[in-house]
């Protein structure tokens, strides 16, 4: 049975899944669906490895004047339905909508499978089967169209899931709980439905800010490129708790003596690697700094090296941090501020790791809560969740400037965008 409906002036196509059961609309909103259940799953893809951002590794680059998919996450309510599907012109870096996969509650964030059959959102709820829970959802991806079909889901083991990734492997998901202040593995199985979680791990105290940190909020979790050491940046007790990982089994063993204190008030939020994975860094929503770390991969040990703000000289504005990127070439670092409504912009030295500020660029929006680069390293896409669009910026190789391209899409409440291969 097909359903005629709109959105915002889409015509999108979709088939029910029968899993699901009946696509989820909203008042006088209607969506076209047809979701095809052939494609990539008769011709999988080879697994390259997925970084600690979850984004997608590409085996090798794609053409610059080629096309990719791009799936932004959002909450529901209001204008969003659930996930947003694009093309992305990497000639042009203009976002042409392809559909949506609605009926989820709050699919904030995204991460993909090493293979690129399946992605994976966290549900950012607070109760799930009757329990303070949230929940994670799995989907299979169409590669031929990007549609995506639901498969499963399950609980994450903790109130308010608001990060999560996919290890190296393929064999879990590992997912963060704001509010449950503590993380998950949940295993993968061989057709992409997700089992229930393996292992959780529970932080424990709190820090200054009375209203923020009154209690431990894991905020994001990833994994080194070896795919041995777990990294939980927890904005409510400033530390980033370090657990050894054990794919097969989807376990996470507590490195007690590995963790990282950070300065009080500070609140860390979103962690990265660069790609050679000497150098590590957090983005610090509470007080608007990022920390830079020398990253011994053998123990899985973090040396802070340096802790500098994103916003330029001055600058008092009200404000908090989100996001945290570093560009595909390893040079450049950008993070996003929320309230001076800004890319910041840093120079990574090769040598040492050290940061040196660039610039702070417009989003010419409000509210960049997320913004992801594209495998070429030319575009940047910069998710603006108190406007409801994104902006394209191009990027100067060279220098790590940003240039507004001009082109700019309405997408309502965005949260997360992934790049996936055609």
């Amino acid at each position: 049975m097909f359903l005629s409906r709109w959105i915002q002036g889409w015509s999108l196509s979709a088939k029910n899944t029968g899993q699901r059961g009946k696509l989820i609309g909203v008042g006088f909103l209607f969506v076209s669906f047809l979701i095809m259940i052939n494609g990539c799953a008769n011709n999988p893809r080879p697994s390259p490895p997925i970084p600690s951002d979850g984004q997608l590794s590409f085996d090798s680059a794609p053409s610059p004047e080629g096309d990719l998919f791009v799936y932004v996450g959002t909450y529901t309510g209001g204008k969003s339905v659930g996930i947003y599907i694009f093309n992305f012109s990497l000639k042009t870096g203009k976002l042409t909508p392809i559909g949506v996969a609605a009926g989820i509650d709050n699919p904030s964030f995204l991460a993909l499978h090493p293979n690129g059959q399946f992605l994976y959102a966290v549900n950012e709820i607070g109760n799930f089967n009757g329990k303070e829970q949230g929940a994670v959802s799995a989907f299979r991806r169409n590669s031929e169209t990007g549609l995506l079909t639901f498969l499963n889901q399950q609980p994450s083991n903790g109130a308010a899931p608001c990060h999560l990734v996919v290890d190296a492997v393929g064999e879990n998901v590992l997912v963060a709980n704001y509010n449950g202040g503590n993380a998950a593995v949940l295993p993968i199985q061989d057709d992409g439905k997700l089992d229930e979680p393996s292992w959780t791990v529970r932080h424990s105290g709190s820090s200054v800010n009375a209203g923020r940190q009154e209690k431990p909020h894991a905020h994001s979790i990833n994994l080194d490129s070896a795919n041995r050491y777990a990294f939980v940046a927890d904005l409510g007790i400033d530390r980033i708790a370090v657990y050894g990982f054990n794919s097969e089994k989807g376990m996470l063993e507590s490195k007690g003596d590995l963790w990282v204190s950070l300065k009080p008030g500070a609140g860390p939020r979103h962690f990265t690697f660069t790609p050679n994975g000497q150098f590590a860094y957090v983005i610090n929503e509470l007080d608007s700094t990022v920390t830079g770390f020398q990253y011994d991969a053998s123990k899985g040990a973090l040396k802070e090296i340096q802790n500098v703000s994103t916003l330029p000289a001055g600058n008092k504005v009200d404000n908090s941090t989100a996001e945290l990127v570093v560009h595909p070439s390893g040079k450049f670092l950008y993070g996003s501020n929320r309230g001076h409504h800004s890319i910041v912009v840093y120079r990574i030295d090769p040598q040492s790791g050290q940061l040196t500020w660039v610039e702070n660029e417009s989003v010419r929006g409000k509210t960049p809560r997320n913004f992801a680069i594209d495998p070429t390293g030319r575009f940047l896409l910069a998710e603006n969740q108190g406007s409801d669009n994104i902006k394209t910026f191009r990027i100067d190789t060279q220098t790590g400037e940003l240039e507004y391209s001009g082109h700019s899409v309405d997408v309502p409440s965005p949260v997360c965008i992934k790049f996936a291969v055609k």
